[in-house]
């Protein structure tokens, strides 16, 4: 495993509404983001720690605005929090090491993937496609993507 933690430099490099997502607990407007639409093979990581948080083959349209996942990749990598904030009660999901705010997480998700929805900010990841993960050291999850590869 990786030496996953917040970066200061990743940090500095973030764009106005990464920072304002990941630093600031922020939320991006609705079907703006960047990997809403994204259907190819691979995995999403934190933008600022790298630490590997979602498969794609957990990936569904939920028809939210944001993109939706069924499970983590690793539990180990995701912290879950009561969110209280405007004055709805949600479980907030951070990256356990880079702190980042990623979205929040529901059970109305699909039954058949087990129940849940992350909704999952944009701004927060950053896409490793299939073919790129071996070689940026996320080799170890490939295999959760044979599946979609074969159909």
């Amino acid at each position: 495993m990786s030496d996953y933690h917040k970066d200061p430099e990743a940090i500095a490099a973030l764009d106005p509404m990464q920072f304002r997502v990941t630093q600031q607990n922020g939320t991006e407007p609705p079907g703006s983001g960047e990997h809403l639409h994204n259907h190819q093979p691979g995995l999403y990581v934190d933008i600022v720690s790298g630490e590997p948080l979602f498969v794609s083959t957990d990936k569904f349209d939920s028809g939210c605005g944001w993109p939706s996942f069924s499970r983590p990749v690793d539990k180990a990598f995701v912290a879950e929090r009561r969110d209280a904030s405007h004055g709805m009660e949600r479980v907030e999901v951070r990256s356990r090491h880079g702190d980042s705010h990623l979205g929040h997480v529901f059970s109305d998700g699909p039954a058949e993937l087990g129940g849940l929805r992350y909704c999952i900010n944009s701004a927060s990841l950053r896409f490793v496609p299939l073919d790129e993960m071996e070689a940026r050291g996320y080799g170890d999850y490939v295999a959760l993507l044979q599946a979609e590869v074969k159909s």
